[in-house]
């Protein structure tokens, strides 16, 4: 199996996980009220205990996967279709080379985006900012080693060279 083709498993098995996890409402906490200016729901909409009602809250908006990184419902999703991709297109050695060409293009991106007050929601859609900046930078620039520096020709020293 080709590096090009590891770093698109090992990214779909990352992403597709933490697009599952962003699913199950015991992995998710939700904001404290200081939280108050990027949360898409207010303070007093959020239940201070567990239960049905914490779900729902959740799904309202936003909340933070293992406590650490800012998420919701579509940030769930789209983690859950990249990793996805990647899992898929880890089956060849194209399809895994173009998989991270767009990932380092767009992760890098998002990392970038992340930093600037205004689009640190990607415009109200998602949050982009906290620790997902580091995460995404960083996971962008592995794809991105795979995508424009390691290539093909780039052979393991026990291959025979002919």
């Amino acid at each position: 199996m080709s590096g090009e083709r590891k770093c698109a498993l090992a990214l779909g098995l990352i992403f597709t996980v933490i697009g599952i996890a962003g699913f199950i409402p015991s992995l998710v906490t939700l904001p404290a009220g200081a939280m108050e200016g990027v949360a898409p729901i207010s303070a007093d909409q959020i239940p201070a205990t567990t239960g049905a009602n914490y779900a729902a809250a959740y799904l309202r908006g936003f909340g933070y996967l293992f406590g650490l990184f800012p998420t919701n419902l579509l940030h769930n999703m789209v983690h859950l279709a990249v990793g996805l991709f990647g899992l898929y297109s880890a089956t060849g050695d194209r399809g895994s080379f173009n998989y991270n060409r767009f990932f380092a293009i767009s992760y890098v991106l998002l990392a970038v985006m992340g930093l600037l007050p205004f689009s640190k929601t990607l415009f109200g859609i998602m949050p982009i900012f906290g620790n997902n900046v580091w995460f995404n930078g960083l996971t962008g620039l592995v794809a991105a080693y795979y995508a424009f520096i390691w290539h093909k020709e780039n052979f393991d020293i026990t291959e025979p060279q002919s």
